[in-house]
């Protein structure tokens, strides 16, 4: 959550007005989504959002289950959060447009499509757990695969696609290309049924809504994780767990990539991206629990842990609020007040100014009590 509400700090713009800087560049690459394949750290970011929600979920359940809450009602509240989860992520990209802009590709959605079976999953034992992501994994693969390639003629302009675009896979893995696969033709069915300006035709980015299914394979991983921690064996002993875990998905994930099998697109939330990004989650929460739970060094963790206990609010702050905040301070204070340190640091010096009041908010929040949950 941090990192994704640091994306105002805008290190792009800081690395183009001073283009010799490798140091800047260096963070300016971490904090944008790479063309198509590849990772970078906020690449991670959803992965990351995705497989917490599958860790947290076997805790949520035994409070719910020791409150008393029969399982027909559990289901319900999965539903009702589902359809909230999907609601907000809708009411965000709605914003400033002139209707209701269904999309159904940002990461609150994409949860929300997938925590029913995901909350289902959560009731039954790991072996369930673990084929259902198996099934996720080889079926979602299968699928691309079944769908055929584009012909030679194929206008990849008119989908959005340059013709010199580098990432145009040859071979198996063509069946990953930007803009003409699977998912993209679904998209060109499914978005166009409902009320929208003009003909959907393509996703600049190439997002697409089925991503949520392969999606559902990364909170699957956080749900077998968060099982894992449930369990009576040492601390250290589940961050061996975690460690090995993250080894071997990383492996296999990237594996897959390198020999064209299935390449490692989060975009569209490849098969193999599912494995490589989890691994990764896999050993970011191996370092978190070693730090916080086995070493218990807690005290450092406390600005992240007011962010995480309303991650919600968090999300919403960073999607509508930061204009008003950096213009606020403009208005009383002068419009060249985050030049401070000059022209070229005023991006990430008004963006530190807009973070550091959501955080204060989110301070005063935690301090409360006030904790706003779906």
């Amino acid at each position: 959550m941090f990192l994704m509400m640091a994306e105002v700090l805008e290190l792009k713009n800081v690395s183009q007005a001073i283009p010799t800087s490798e140091f800047w560049k260096f963070l300016a690459w971490h904090q944008t989504h790479v063309p198509w394949a590849g990772c970078t750290l906020h690449d991670l970011i959803q992965p990351s959002f995705s497989f917490l929600v599958g860790v947290a979920l076997p805790f949520s359940l035994a409070h719910r289950t020791t409150a008393g809450s029969s399982r027909g009602r559990l289901i319900l509240h999965a539903c009702w959060r589902a359809f909230l989860l999907t609601a907000l992520g809708i009411f965000l990209r709605s914003m400033g447009k002139s209707q209701t802009n269904f999309t159904f590709d940002d990461t609150l959605t994409q949860i929300g499509l997938g925590y029913v079976p995901l909350f289902c999953l959560g009731l039954v034992s790991q072996r369930w757990q673990w084929a259902a992501l198996i099934v996720i994994l080889v079926g979602y693969w299968g699928a691309f695969v079944a769908y055929p390639l584009p012909s030679a003629e194929f206008d990849y302009a008119a989908v959005g696609v340059p013709a010199d675009w580098p990432y145009h896979y040859q071979g198996l893995a063509a069946h990953w290309n930007k803009n003409s696969n699977l998912a993209w033709a679904f998209d060109t069915w499914w978005m166009n049924l409902f009320a929208r300006p003009e003909v959907w035709k393509f996703h600049p980015g190439g997002y697409a809504t089925l991503s949520f299914i392969p999606t559902l394979g990364t909170m699957i991983l956080g749900l077998i994780a968060g099982g894992w921690l449930k369990q009576t064996a040492s601390a250290w002993q589940k961050v061996l767990w975690f460690v090995l875990s993250g080894v071997v998905l990383l492996s296999l994930g990237y594996a897959l990539h390198l020999t064209g099998i299935c390449p490692s697109i989060k975009r569209i939330w490849t098969p193999s991206w599912i494995l490589y990004s989890g691994g990764w989650c896999f050993l970011f929460l191996a370092c978190f629990y070693a730090v916080i739970d086995a070493a218990g060094w807690q005290a450092w963790a406390y600005p992240w842990r007011v962010i995480g206990a309303n991650s919600i609010v968090a999300y919403c702050l960073a999607h509508g609020s930061e204009h008003f905040i950096a213009s606020s301070f403009q208005t009383h204070l002068g419009p060249q007040i985050f030049q401070i340190f000059g022209a070229a640091y005023e991006p990430v010096v008004a963006g530190f100014v807009v973070l550091l009041v959501w955080w204060l908010i989110l301070v005063w929040m935690f301090r409360q009590r006030v904790l706003v949950r779906i």
